[in-house]
């Protein structure tokens, strides 16, 4: 299948990378970030974040997940332009990746649920990226979920309850 370029001229450029980070001098903690993916395709989503973690990490060589929150995937992946080892586990955390890099440092960030509104999926990113916050995983998303206000029931005029 081939692709058609727009029509209206526009260039189609991939969306925004959703990334936060911790300043680096800040080892507080469970997670060192947050990371909101918009799929559960792990190949797809790591390209751009491999690149934004390159200052920290240099080349990222290993990336460890948890099966059951993301789609089938490689044992090996070619990530810019070299093999990285995809590494799923049953044990981990389903709400945390750890990305190894070539200088042997680590970085572990929260996963924000791709389907989480966009009111949560922030609120749960600058949590995770602000310097003192030592929360669990789990907590940084239950605190992040806001409940929908309810519509009021008003009388119809009928006198129904809608």
């Amino acid at each position: 299948m081939t692709s058609v370029p727009p029509t209206n001229g526009a260039v189609r450029s991939r969306p925004r990378l959703r990334l936060r980070l911790k300043p680096n001098t800040s080892a507080t903690g469970h997670v060192d970030g947050a990371w909101w993916p918009r799929s559960r395709c792990v190949t797809t989503e790591l390209a751009a974040l491999a690149e934004a973690l390159a200052g920290r990490l240099g080349r990222v060589e290993r990336v460890a997940y948890a099966l059951s929150s993301w789609d089938d995937a490689p044992r090996r992946f070619r990530l810019s332009g070299h093999l990285a080892r995809l590494e799923g586990f049953t044990y981990q955390d389903r709400n945390v990746v750890h990305l190894t890099g070539a200088n042997h440092g680590r970085v572990t960030l929260l996963v924000v649920p791709p389907e989480m509104t966009a009111v949560a999926g922030r609120a749960a990113m600058m949590t995770a990226a602000h310097g003192g916050n030592a929360d669990r995983p789990e907590e940084i998303l239950a605190a992040a979920i806001v409940p929908v206000p309810r519509r009021e029931r008003r009388p119809t005029q009928q006198g129904e309850v809608r």
